[in-house]
């Protein structure tokens, strides 16, 4: 029999080449354990002779699975969700499923259509971070389609739920600050919207640390910010100073927001980290890079993306194997912990 190389081998001619049936091959591919060694053998064999590749898209299309999944974020241009998309990207990539990314600009109709299940013929399932959605639309969550949640606006949502420890992260980022002599400590990114963000949750955990040393933060200082961008980050400090708080420390929410405010610092002349201690959350690649190079908190990225995605394929898998909803797992909420990161801008 002519050898085919040039990817036009097909799974017969696999079987004929290994001397066993279609359907010996098809187990070994889709990984079915109870094979000889040796029968598994001639297949690999086989295989790599003929140069065969299996197709994915015709394999999950006869199973009734496209083989993608939706992530959904409210806006790339926020830097935390464009890596976060990227080590979803790679995580699914490991496991053989596509992504297709979607955001939102956290607008309210656009979120909702997440959820009226017209993603369900186009994805196997949804990976789900909402932002104009909240507490009280937890009816909504209850779909029939695999979806795991992202993000801390929605809790209890009756689906899998993947989170960062937003208010132990924020306390230790500040503990961190006062433990290197700062006494008058201001954050940077407390939110207009009183409901459940990692903003709110971050403003709690700075409120704790600063009140387990006997200390507060001076209201002037309180501003509320529209978003998590550089430019607001420089124009929040900003009104800070002008209202006539002078701070020997910055906790900022997310670091986006310290490296702004560390540039509007610079040009009121006042020196990070010998004048102001600045400490950012996320971790981001640009954080290693300003001047002086941001210490942050890193919230476990690339675990949360790791943790999503093998729960929302889990879920893909019993509902494709048809499992009753009553016989799966209750849904889990995963909180991943994290580490803060020590750089120049907290050492004098």
């Amino acid at each position: 029999m002519a050898r085919k190389t040039n990817g036009s081998a097909t799974m017969r001619d696999v079987a004929r080449l290994a001397g066993v049936s279609i359907k010996t091959v098809s187990n070994i591919l889709n990984g079915y354990q109870y094979v000889r060694p040796e029968t598994r053998e001639r297949v690999d064999d086989a295989i790599r002779e003929l140069g065969y590749h299996v197709n994915v898209s015709a394999r999950n299309l006869s199973r009734g699975r496209t083989g993608a999944i939706a992530l959904v974020l409210p806006a790339l241009r926020g830097v935390y969700f464009a890596e976060l998309a990227d080590a979803v990207m790679r995580e699914a990539s490991r496991r053989g499923l596509t992504v297709f990314i979607e955001q939102t600009n956290a607008e309210r109709d656009r979120e909702l259509r997440v959820l009226d299940g017209s993603y369900r013929s186009r994805f196997d399932g949804v990976l789900y971070s909402p932002l104009a959605l909240g507490q009280n639309d937890l009816p909504l969550f209850d779909v029939d389609f695999p979806l795991v949640l992202l993000g801390e606006r929605v809790f209890d949502g009756g689906v899998d739920h993947v989170t960062m420890s937003n208010v132990e992260g924020a306390r230790a980022a500040t503990e961190h600050v006062l433990d290197r002599g700062a006494t008058t400590v201001v954050p940077l990114g407390v939110k207009d919207d009183p409901s459940p963000s990692s903003g709110t949750l971050r403003f709690q955990g700075f409120r704790d640390a600063l009140r387990s040393r006997g200390l507060d933060v001076d209201p002037r200082a309180i501003i509320g910010v529209p978003d998590y961008f550089h430019a607001t980050g420089a124009t929040t400090i900003a009104r800070i100073l002008d209202s006539g708080v002078e701070p020997d420390a910055v906790v900022a929410f997310t670091d986006t927001l310290a490296l702004g405010a560390l540039a509007a610092l610079q040009d009121r002349g006042l020196r990070v980290p010998e004048d102001v201690l600045l400490i950012g959350f996320d971790n981001i690649d640009e954080a290693n890079y300003s001047r002086p190079p941001l210490s942050t908190i890193d919230p476990g990225r690339d675990v949360i993306a790791h943790r999503a995605v093998a729960l929302l394929e889990e879920r893909i898998q019993l509902q494709f194997d048809g499992v009753p909803r009553e016989e799966r797992p209750a849904p889990r909420r995963i909180v991943i912990d994290f580490e803060l990161i020590q750089r120049q801008s907290t050492l004098r």
